[in-house]
């Protein structure tokens, strides 16, 4: 069935999500010059505390403290130059025609051509003739510009792409350059239209990962089928799924079996099998029969949901080099700018007067000189590149099943010197079961396992799984502290539930015994009651994820656990990890994950549960487990959606070549500016030849940037 889509309206204030902010969509921010314009204007509005302007995504991600400060905001941005406000969580902008943009191009070349050859093989009439169709090209491609000058100069704003090169062309125009002038605006408006293109393609991958989200579902009510939004989902609903349809929240599967395409969340191009009491992420596709699910939770704590958060709140994470970006565009024009009126003022004042010729032998090279310094001095190449490099980067880990929070992580991913894991429910699968167990007095195995089950059902560590089997009363007064056990009372009697040094602590005497299983050991009433040993897989990608992150040149990688050392040694030993830290209670291995800190940026990877402490040290925080934990999102930087420890080293991969692809365009994007200054003010370079040196350097950045978007899963290289 195909899905609907719902068209945006006109946005109002309100609408706040869970974290008090409120992302408003907008149509037709195409400068990246402006989003930062238009930023700084918003920051200024009263009541606002906090606002992003993505170019790449056209979004404003505003924290106000009222609905009248967010009324202004959706004012401003509304009246900034062409800027519309949409409504709608996610709204997409319908597709725009780009003939708007084709046919002044095209009526613009068609008089550019025979004006200058014009100009250049006849004289007379024909030279008038070339003038009239130069100044009509001049006005085809550049009206827009003008308009939109004259618009701001009004506003005041001052030094943006268009006052820039009307300033040049109008200059051109003065000096009796008309080919030069007509040439600044046919280049300047075919590169404006490129890099449209190119930015769309990104836009358009944006788009695709926003669709994640199901229109609709069909939950079942009194044996009926009921079409809902996907906000009305609740935990326990069941819901109807057929072919081809997008699953709306998580859930699990009720019929014996379901074929699910998961690619659009986990990379994975295979379709999924799926079985009776497996758990569904939202998200995916039915690609066999129709099946029932019964949902696990409401569509605002689902994978997608979180999955579209992350993306649409990545912009608001900015790394290193985007802020470094930010500031240089609001410094470079105003400076280049300020050197060029000195060259075109100033400079022939003192040449003229130091060699006695006056002015005028002086002011057309130089206000030539100016005019190209003008155009150079737009940083649309950099404004908009490093950005987009970044948000492709992202997008291209979500594709994977990697959500990364911001570009902030991705280049600390990208850094990492030492990668170190939790133990259980990371390098294990955390699927306990019970592996034995050993009572003190004979005939007390029932009573060990029953207080041993009893206490772990008040817990959430991923060991009382081991239990579920078990029919046991749950423990009254439960205390439990992390990483080493749990104190509670069954039946009247005070029970200890955890590891031997917890016990002995509490006066029960209990003996810790060397053996690759986790234990846990039991007393009640004062009586110690025997030990259990619990069972735990290793993952089957763990040993092949650490081989790629050494073949990526990270050679040091630990062992983080409150395991026992035989365990954790056997485990470490079985899949090739470096350095085991065994035996740990969260405090030491805090110390421990700072200590690793010393030797180089230090990426971390645990199941979010337990290891929030230590995540939160660590210069890049990864966690194992599916959406459904919010403790996971909220702790980590980075999520692997799909449970596959092979997504750290392809993370770190991507990370990798978004950095250098980020820093090949800086250096690029300064690297031709600084020679073009140079030749500019050599008196060598011709006007249009400095409009490729900012519309031709900007279009080449961008269509760098869009390396990262090109090629499949596993081919991100660099090291």
């Amino acid at each position: 069935m195909d899905e609907v889509q719902t068209p945006p309206r006109a946005a109002e204030p309100g609408g706040r999500r869970p974290d008090g902010k409120i992302l408003l969509h907008l149509k037709n921010l195409h400068c990246a010059a402006c989003a930062l314009d238009l930023e700084d204007e918003l920051r200024k509005i009263r009541g606002v505390k906090e606002v992003h302007v993505d170019f790449i995504t056209q979004t404003i991600l505003l924290d106000a403290e009222g609905d009248e400060a967010v009324r202004k905001v959706i004012r401003a941005a509304g009246h900034f130059d062409k800027v519309q406000v949409l409504d709608g969580d996610r709204a997409v902008a319908p597709k725009e025609s780009r003939a708007r943009e084709i046919i002044p191009i095209a009526v613009a070349a068609a008089l550019f051509l025979p004006g200058v050859l014009l100009s250049l093989l006849t004289e007379g009439a024909g030279r008038i003739v070339s003038y009239v169709l130069l100044a009509l090209a001049w006005l085809a491609a550049g009206l827009p510009v003008l308009i939109s000058t004259a618009k701001n100069l009004v506003k005041g704003r001052i030094f943006d792409e268009n006052f820039l090169m009307t300033a040049a062309s109008v200059g051109a125009l003065c000096l009796g350059e008309w080919s030069e002038a007509a040439a600044v605006m046919l280049l300047y408006q075919i590169g404006e239209f490129l890099q449209g293109l190119a930015v769309g393609s990104s836009r358009r991958s944006v788009e695709e990962l926003l669709r994640l989200k199901s229109e609709f579902a069909v939950r079942m009510e009194d044996g009926e089928q009921r079409r809902i939004s996907p906000e009305e989902i609740r935990a326990g609903d069941v819901l109807f799924v057929r072919t081809g349809e997008r699953v709306a929240a998580d859930g699990v599967l009720l019929d014996e079996g379901a074929l699910l395409d998961a690619k659009s969340l986990t990379g994975e191009s295979e379709p999924k099998r799926a079985e009776r009491g497996e758990e569904i992420l939202a998200g995916c596709i039915n690609a066999g029969g129709a099946f029932s699910m019964k949902a696990l939770r409401g569509y605002e704590d689902s994978a997608v949901k979180k999955i579209l958060d992350l993306v649409e709140n990545a912009s608001s994470k900015k790394a290193a080099p985007e802020k470094f970006i930010a500031k240089f565009a609001r410094i470079y024009t105003p400076v280049v700018c300020a050197i060029a009126a000195a060259a075109a003022i100033f400079l022939p004042l003192v040449l003229g007067a130091a060699t006695g010729g006056g002015y005028a032998g002086y002011y057309r090279r130089w206000i030539e000189t100016a005019l190209n310094f003008l155009v150079i001095s737009c940083p649309c190449a950099l404004v908009i590149s490093v950005p987009l490099t970044y948000f492709a980067g992202i997008g291209r880990c979500a594709k994977g099943g990697i959500l990364v929070k911001g570009a902030t992580y991705l280049d600390a991913a990208a850094k990492a010197k030492v990668v170190a894991f939790d133990k259980t429910g990371t390098l294990t699968e955390g699927a306990f079961s019970v592996a034995g167990a050993f009572p003190a007095n004979e005939g007390g195995r029932e009573e060990l396992i029953a207080v041993a089950a009893s206490a772990e059902r008040t817990s959430s560590h991923p060991v009382a799984g081991a239990f579920s089997g078990v029919a046991a009363a749950a423990a009254e007064n439960a205390f439990e502290e992390a990483g080493r056990g749990i104190r509670a009372s069954l039946g009247g009697e005070e029970i200890f539930v955890g590891s031997a040094a917890f016990l002995s602590e509490n006066g029960i005497a209990a003996a810790e015994a060397d053996a690759p299983y986790t234990h846990i050991h039991a007393a009640r009433g004062g009586r110690y009651l025997g030990w259990i040993e619990i069972g735990d897989r290793v993952r089957p990608e763990a040993k092949e994820a650490i081989a790629e992150l050494s073949a990526l040149g990270i050679r040091r990688t630990a062992m983080l656990t409150g395991d026992n050392p035989v365990r954790a040694k056997a485990i470490a030993e079985e899949l090739g990890v470096s350095e085991v830290y065994a035996g740990l209670l969260p405090g030491e291995k805090l110390e421990r994950a700072e200590a690793l800190k010393e030797e180089g940026a230090l990426l971390y990877v645990g199941d979010g549960i337990n290891d929030a402490p230590v995540m939160a040290a660590a210069d890049c925080a990864v966690s194992m487990g599916k959406l459904g934990s919010a403790a996971a999102v909220e702790a980590s930087d980075v999520v692997l959606l799909s449970d596959d420890l092979r997504g750290v080293p392809r993370c770190i991969r991507i990370a990798r070549k978004t950095r250098r692809i980020v820093k090949e365009n800086i250096v690029f994007s300064i690297g031709v500016k600084v020679l073009f200054l140079g030749l500019g003010a050599a008196g060598v370079l011709p006007l249009w030849l400095a409009v490729f040196g900012d519309v031709g350097v900007m279009l080449l950045a961008v269509l760098n940037s869009m390396r990262m978007g090109a090629g499949g899963k596993g081919k991100e290289t660099g090291k």
